[in-house]
């Protein structure tokens, strides 16, 4: 071969190696980012970063689901032995027996459904024991019961018709268990449950933030292993993991979710998400845990992290200055709800807004 030929040759070599490596780092360019070593996917596990909390502070952080796991105590809890019913959001009614009864009459004669309509209902007893109310449990014996049926959640308010399926359960309940109760007005309760509804209504906020990819998709396993490293924990479900409160009992200050579908996937570190969600919901978290600057703080740095874009619902970017808007409006609707004794994360404020 001429000195040409070899040369053209060469040159040749040098372009199909050069559109080889070009094709290669396209294919690289475009996979999704994945993590390095073994995230914990698992739902509900023990992760790495959870641990580095529990020993750092002495505090054992849970795993959470959703805002109204906090709201249902496991059975023989304590916890679920603590009064729950109260006149700011229940319609409450006193059921007088002419004898002590047992928590195990009680326990006998409860309706099978513990729910009228979309509203929870509950009947708690005054303990001999105690004095205090607390709900009906094996062993204990009381000289008083109530029964209360929530005025108002964010299904609605309480209607007359749910309001007869409140009467018609109680006096079956005090019938069986020969017990004196009186009612109230109807309309009366039905007013009371309206004006609450209107008031949650008027102050209940939900946020959702996005964090969209700006350069490369990202695999579960990669948003997995981001964020515990600000600070998230693995929850329940399968896509979802909680960001913590200081106080284990406050439950979860937000969630972040991705595709379900992606997490369940049999190899989901092929699948590509190019996007994920943060949720906060407002009266669910205490005000002096600073839940959403907490948020704040973990999605700007996952952004940052991930080379991702923060943005609202819309795909509208969060700058700094929106995101002050957002926190001075928050502090005014907590003083709104202080102000009717509903403050965000009481157990009251909790119940009203689920």
């Amino acid at each position: 071969m001429t000195d040409l030929q070899l040369g053209l040759a060469a040159m040749g070599g040098a372009v199909v190696l050069a559109v080889l490596g070009y094709n290669r780092w396209i294919t690289l360019r475009n996979q999704p980012r994945r993590s390095s070593g073994q995230p914990d996917m698992a739902p509900g596990s023990d992760s790495g970063a959870r641990e580095d909390t529990a020993q750092g502070d002495g505090r054992v952080e849970p795993v959470l689901d959703d805002f109204d796991a906090l709201l249902s105590p496991g059975p023989g809890s304590a916890a679920g032995l603590r009064s729950q019913l109260d006149p700011l959001i229940d319609v409450l009614v006193t059921l007088t027996p002419d004898h002590p009864v047992s928590g195990e009459a009680v326990l006998a004669a409860l309706p099978r459904s513990r729910r009228i309509g979309s509203k929870p209902f509950a009947v708690e007893g005054c303990s001999l024991d105690t004095g205090g109310w607390e709900l009906p449990r094996v062993g204990g014996r009381y000289d008083s019961l109530q029964a209360g049926v929530q005025l108002a959640n964010r299904a609605g308010a309480l209607n007359q018709i749910e309001f007869s399926e409140f009467v018609s359960k109680t006096q079956a309940l005090a019938d069986q268990l020969a017990a004196h109760v009186d009612f109230p007005d109807m309309m009366a309760e039905v007013t009371r449950a309206r004006e609450l509804d209107q008031f949650a209504s008027d102050h209940d906020a939900q946020m959702a933030f996005k964090i969209r990819a700006t350069r490369t998709a990202w695999s579960p396993g990669y948003i997995v292993q981001q964020a515990q490293q600000v600070g998230f924990v693995p929850a329940s479900l399968p896509g979802r993991l909680a960001l913590p409160a200081a106080e284990p009992a406050s439950g979860p200050l937000a969630l972040l979710q991705f595709e379900i579908r992606a997490a369940l996937d049999e190899n989901p570190e092929q699948n590509a998400l190019v996007e994920f969600e943060l949720l906060f919901d407002v009266p669910q978290s205490a005000r002096a845990e600073n839940p959403y600057a907490r948020l704040r703080e973990a999605a700007q740095q996952l952004a940052t992290a991930m080379e991702g874009r923060l943005t609202d619902e819309r795909g509208v970017p969060l700058d700094s200055y929106l995101l002050d808007q957002v926190a001075v409006q928050l502090e005014a609707l907590y003083d709104k709800l202080e102000s009717r004794d509903l403050a965000a994360g009481s157990p009251q404020a909790r119940r009203l807004f689920r």
